[in-house]
């Protein structure tokens, strides 16, 4: 399909690229809605990267009733680490018209469930982007396959009051 010549194209100097944004529903079926209410919640719709052999850093997206309506895998890592950079925490957010988000990332070994200098500073880069963009990270949880779950809401509010 040919895109249409606007005012714009004809009085540029070069011709440049048309980008075109869009969202694509992956799921055959319609999504039944889950509210999430609590850390434990969060904890309980993620069971299956509590088991993971390597680390996955994973969004969900949620509506204003904080309603689930999707969810991003945003980095797979190693054992022991994974990247995340908020421009690939928020495409997301942001394609899917997300009124807040929950991060959220397993901790493979078990060993430790508590979170690392990397996952606090994470949160505070993620908590001032979400700021910027008026996008509410509402909580970052951390799982593993021996303990339950890590709220860093519920054990360090201070970041949230900054």
């Amino acid at each position: 399909m040919a895109a249409e010549t606007t005012a714009l194209d004809r009085q540029t100097k070069y011709r440049l690229p048309r980008i075109r944004l869009c969202l694509v529903n992956e799921s055959d079926d319609k999504a039944e809605m889950h509210a999430i209410r609590s850390p434990e919640d969060v904890a309980n719709f993620l069971e299956p990267i509590r088991t993971l052999a390597e680390e996955h850093f994973v969004t969900l997206h949620l509506n204003s009733r904080h309603e689930i309506i999707g969810l991003h895998e945003v980095s797979h890592g190693t054992l022991s680490a994974s990247l995340v950079h908020p421009r690939e925490v928020f495409k997301a957010a942001l394609l899917a018209n997300s009124h807040a988000i929950l991060v959220c990332h397993n901790h493979p070994s078990g060993s430790s469930i508590s979170p690392s200098p990397e996952d606090i500073d994470t949160t505070h880069q993620l908590l001032r982007s979400g700021k910027l963009l008026g996008i509410g990270v509402l909580d970052h949880v951390i799982v593993s396959p021996v303990h339950d779950m890590y709220s860093l809401r519920e054990n360090h509010p201070d970041i949230w009051d900054e």
